[in-house]
C-alpha cells in the first residue's frame, strides 16, 4: 500500500479530529485502543491493592501505563513493520503503510521514553532500577515472534512487570505476593493473547509468523482453561500470602466464572469474536481488583 493510500483513509474514532499532522503519530500509538493500556495497568494496581498503595502510586502508575503502552507499541511496529504488511489487520498501521517515515517514528519513540522516564523518577528510590530492568524484555519481545512458538510467555513477561515494580514502590523490596501475582499474571496474559493472536492465525501462517495460537490449533480451548485456571488460583495465593483470609476464594468467583465464560464462548474461527473476547479482559480486571479491594474488609 503506498502512502497516499493509507493516508486517504479515515483515521478511527476520535483521531479523526486530531490534527492531520499528528493522526499518524496518534495511532501508531494506538491511543484510540485503549485495552492495551488497561492490561498493562491491571497487575501494577492489583499489586498497589495487595501492597496497600497510596493514590499519588495508582496515578503514577496510570500516567506510566499509557506512556509505556504508547512506547511499546512503536517499538512493536518499528521493529514488525515489513511482517505487519503482510497482515491485512496490520498493513495499514502508519509504517506498515509508509504513511510515517522510520526516523519520525524513532524521533517520537525518544519523546516517549523520555516521558517514561520522567514518571519512573518519581517513585522511590529501590523502584527506579527495576522498573529500567523491564526495557529490555519490551524490545525483545516482537523478535521472539520469529523463533519461538510462545511470543506470548514474552508478553506476559514485560506485561505482568508493573506487578513487581508496584509492590516494590510501596514495600522497599520484593516479597513473595508479588511474586506470585507475577506468575499469575502471565498466566493470564498467555490466555487473552492466545485468543487475541486467533484472529491472525492465517495470515501469521502465510507470513511464517509463530504464536501460541498456531501452535495450539484447535486444542487451544483446554488450553484456555489451564492459562485461566493458573491465572485465578494464581491471585488467590497471592492475596493469601499478603495476609488476607480465605474470603477471597469467594471473592474471585466472579473473575473466575469470567474467564470460564471467555473459554467456552469464544469463537477461534471467528476474527471479530476474538477480538471482542481479548477486550472482555478489561472486566476481569476490574472483577480482580473488586476482590483485592473487598478482601481488605472482610478478613
Amino acid at each position: 500500500m503506498s502512502a497516499t493510500a493509507a493516508q486517504a483513509q479515515p483515521a478511527p474514532g476520535w483521531i479523526r479530529h486530531a490534527p492531520a499532522w499528528a493522526r499518524p503519530y496518534l495511532r501508531l500509538a494506538r491511543v484510540d485502543k485503549p485495552v492495551g493500556i488497561w492490561l498493562l495497568l491491571w497487575p501494577c494496581w492489583w499489586s498497589l491493592l495487595l501492597a496497600g498503595g497510596n493514590p499519588w502510586l495508582f496515578t503514577l502508575f496510570g500516567a506510566g501505563a499509557v506512556v509505556m503502552r504508547a512506547a511499546g507499541c512503536v517499538i512493536n511496529d518499528i521493529i514488525d513493520r515489513d511482517l505487519d504488511a503482510a497482515v491485512a489487520r496490520t498493513a495499514t498501521r502508519p509504517l506498515a503503510s509508509g504513511e510515517l517515515r522510520l526516523s519520525r517514528a524513532l524521533a517520537f519513540l525518544m519523546v516517549l521514553l523520555a516521558a517514561g522516564l520522567a514518571v519512573l523518577l518519581q517513585l522511590p528510590r529501590e523502584g527506579i532500577a527495576l522498573g529500567a530492568a523491564s526495557l529490555p524484555l519490551v524490545a525483545l519481545y516482537p523478535l521472539m515472534k520469529r523463533i519461538t512458538w510462545w511470543p506470548q510467555v514474552f508478553l506476559g513477561l514485560a506485561f505482568n512487570w508493573g506487578a513487581l515494580l508496584a509492590w516494590v514502590s510501596v514495600r522497599g523490596t520484593l516479597e513473595l505476593p508479588a511474586l506470585i501475582l507475577y506468575g499469575a499474571g502471565i498466566a493470564w496474559t498467555l490466555g487473552y493473547d492466545t485468543i487475541y493472536a486467533h484472529q491472525d492465525k492465517a495470515d501469521d501462517e502465510r507470513a511464517g509468523i509463530k504464536s501460541s495460537a498456531r501452535r495450539l490449533g484447535r486444542a487451544t480451548r483446554p488450553w484456555l482453561a489451564g492459562f485461566y485456571g493458573v491465572a485465578v488460583a494464581g491471585f488467590a495465593a497471592a492475596a493469601l500470602a499478603a495476609g488476607h483470609g480465605w474470603a477471597i476464594l469467594g471473592l474471585l468467583l466472579p473473575a473466575a466464572a469470567h474467564v470460564a465464560w471467555q473459554t467456552a464462548a469464544v469463537e477461534l474461527d471467528r476474527p471479530e469474536d476474538c477480538l471482542a473476547k481479548f477486550r472482555a479482559n478489561v472486566g476481569f480486571g476490574w472483577l480482580v481488583a473488586a476482590a483485592f479491594t473487598l478482601a481488605r474488609y472482610v478478613g
